[in-house]
């Protein structure tokens, strides 16, 4: 397989499995295409690659740059913006997961808390819901608070031993 093969093909399966962690497909190829770059790329660089529109770069860049995974770079003397994405894939790994939690875990833990809570009359069916949903507030809260463990540590063998598990 040819480089160019090759690399359209990563690009290709990132934006793929980056609608599993919660973006769009060209956020994820947008990343892929910084993530594996040597330099920082202007946004002209990433809409000629991906072949999209400024429109849909500048809103997926500001989005990744939520995220904490990729930065704008000045370059002195220049006009254009640049844009690098966290190489370090530990840090990576860690930032995805912080924000997954804040985004998705969180506000569903939050749920589950409030449905759990209810009062119940008695009947079998409100005393069953209530069981079910304060089981998986359990369960979601336990993953959470774990995952949080490990997101606040730094470059320790237990990030570098899940990130090599994920890998």
């Amino acid at each position: 397989m040819e480089f160019n093969e090759a690399k359209e093909k990563f690009v290709s399966t990132w934006g793929a499995l980056g609608t599993l962690w919660g973006i769009n497909k060209a956020m994820a190829q947008i990343h892929a295409i910084l993530f594996i770059s040597p330099d920082p790329l202007t946004m002209e660089d990433i809409m000629e690659e991906l072949g999209i529109s400024r429109g849909n770069a500048s809103m997926n860049l500001r989005h990744l740059m939520e995220w904490g995974i990729v930065y704008k770079i000045n370059k002195t003397g220049e006009r254009k913006e640049y844009f690098k994405s966290e190489k370090d894939v530990t840090e990576l790994a860690r930032q995805i997961a912080k924000e997954r939690s804040r985004r998705e875990i969180q506000p569903t833990i939050k749920v589950l808390k409030e449905v759990s809570g209810i009062s119940s009359n008695g009947s079998l069916k409100e005393e069953e819901f209530i069981k079910k949903t304060k089981e998986l507030y359990d369960l979601a809260d336990t993953a959470d608070t774990m995952l949080n463990k490990v997101i606040a540590q730094e470059q320790n063998w237990i990030t570098k031993t899940l990130v090599k598990i994920l890998k």
